[in-house]
């Protein structure tokens, strides 16, 4: 069956931003199509006969500047305004990259250009949404027309569905583009676990935590390597510290700062009784000597000699360090490099990342003063996960969520790690929205 090709009948018509609805193109080119390859803008096409001016002609004046078409925003007003905030200041930033005088000062281009770069995106997607905004209005506006059959109507329903589910997701997009990111995600860290309560079990259990971020450090293609260590009687460590060094570490390690409870019968119980014990996880973001300055008057630093592979070399001479922080009492004992200047760097590279810290946890318990944070602080007290295994289950005490136990000690903890971003990311929409709002009272 072959349709009748309908003419434009105004010579003259407008069409709403940002494209022409294809059944103004396609009426130009006056083109019979069948019922088995139609496309949604050919049903446009089709269906506005019913809007007909007279007999196989329609009014597209009509039809397109009716009283009541308009497009209805579908995000926040708040989301609407950053993202207008942002184009503006990207509109401004084009024309002032096109200025001769920006254009002969390279400081100030390229300073210029890293801003742009920075909204490009931001934009892109944002022009992006606003289009198909545009088309899913022009889709309900069509479901309303008088006359359109069954057919026509489901599949303009199912060209409905579709692009708001695009629209969700550019929204979604853009939210996650708004949110501030944290300058410190793209650095290397220090990690830090201790044995905490439950004697020689705890420090089992720390080195079971240790063996699992290394896996997750292999997963992602980063390097590690110890820094310091001291090894539990029965297996485990008391304390160890190493080095990860890659892609984005920190941004996706941070969230792992806290308390990490164990439940099950420990390899030490002889009456199979199941106990609870814990270690503490520290994520340090790692600092160069211009962040973190250190008196050396405020360091007692006194060698020793060192013992395990390396030799007669580090039996006989004094390799190890002992660095002791008067102002803090940190102490650092460090034997894991071969020499005694290397082992003395590797301890001031750790005294800088332990000083950030606790500067940088201070000013997270200020935040969270100001707003309870789901997520958490980071804190060294703040239990965060508990690993069951009597049901082979790890609960992550932020998100509520449950995950299996094999798999996560295996180093599959990526899910876990994504659940505490996403809720972070919502805190931070939540504080974006709240803070807009107060700007327009």
């Amino acid at each position: 069956m072959k349709l009748t090709p309908i003419p434009i009948y105004s010579p003259t018509f407008t069409v709403p931003w940002p494209t022409p609805p294809f059944f103004v193109r396609m009426a130009c080119l006056s083109m019979p199509c069948s019922n088995s390859i139609l496309t949604h803008h050919n049903r446009q096409q089709i269906s506005l006969k019913t809007q007909r001016h007279r007999p196989g002609y329609f009014n597209t004046q009509q039809i397109i500047r009716r009283p009541g078409f308009r497009t209805v925003c579908m995000a926040e007003p708040y989301l609407i305004a950053k993202l207008d905030s942002a184009e503006r200041t990207w509109k401004e930033l084009s024309l002032r990259l096109a200025d001769p005088d920006v254009a002969s000062n390279p400081d100030e281009y390229q300073k210029l250009a890293k801003s742009l770069a920075e909204l490009e995106e931001v934009v892109t997607n944002y022009q992006k949404f606003k289009d198909v905004e545009v088309q899913l209005q022009q889709s309900k506006e069509l479901a309303k027309e008088p006359g359109i059959d069954q057919d026509m109507a489901d599949m303009v329903a199912d060209e409905i569905s579709m692009l708001s589910k695009k629209l969700s997701e550019l929204e979604q997009n853009l939210q996650a583009l708004l949110v501030p990111s944290d300058p410190l995600d793209s650095r290397n860290i220090m990690l830090e676990v201790r044995a905490g309560t439950g004697g020689d079990e705890a420090g089992i259990w720390a080195g079971d935590l240790v063996r699992m971020y290394q896996r997750y450090a292999e997963q992602n293609s980063w390097k590690y390597s110890p820094v310091s260590c001291t090894e539990a009687e029965k297996g485990g460590f008391k304390q160890y510290v190493m080095e990860i060094r890659g892609e984005r570490v920190y941004s996706k390690l941070k969230y792992e700062s806290g308390v990490h409870r164990v439940q099950r019968v420990p390899q030490t119980e002889s009456q199979g009784r199941v106990h609870t014990s814990t270690a503490t996880v520290a994520i340090m973001p790692e600092v160069d000597e211009v962040e973190v300055v250190i008196d050396p008057k405020d360091i007692d630093l006194s060698t020793a000699r060192s013992g395990g592979a390396g030799g007669q070399n580090v039996n006989k001479v004094e390799t190890a360090v002992d660095l002791f922080h008067k102002p803090t009492g940190i102490r650092i004992f460090c034997t894991e490099e071969r020499s005694q200047l290397k082992n003395k760097t590797r301890a001031l590279q750790l005294l800088r990342a332990k000083l950030y810290d606790i500067k940088l946890r201070e000013q997270q318990e200020s935040v969270r003063n100001q707003r309870k944070s789901q997520v958490g602080t980071g804190a060294r007290s703040e239990k965060i996960r508990t690993y069951n295994y009597k049901d082979s289950r790890v609960s992550d005490h932020r998100t509520k969520i449950n995950f299996d136990l094999a798999s996560f000690l295996s180093g599959n903890i990526d899910e876990a790690v994504q659940a505490c971003a996403a809720m972070e990311q919502k805190e931070l929409l939540e504080e974006l929205a709240a803070s807009m709002n107060m700007s327009t009272i």
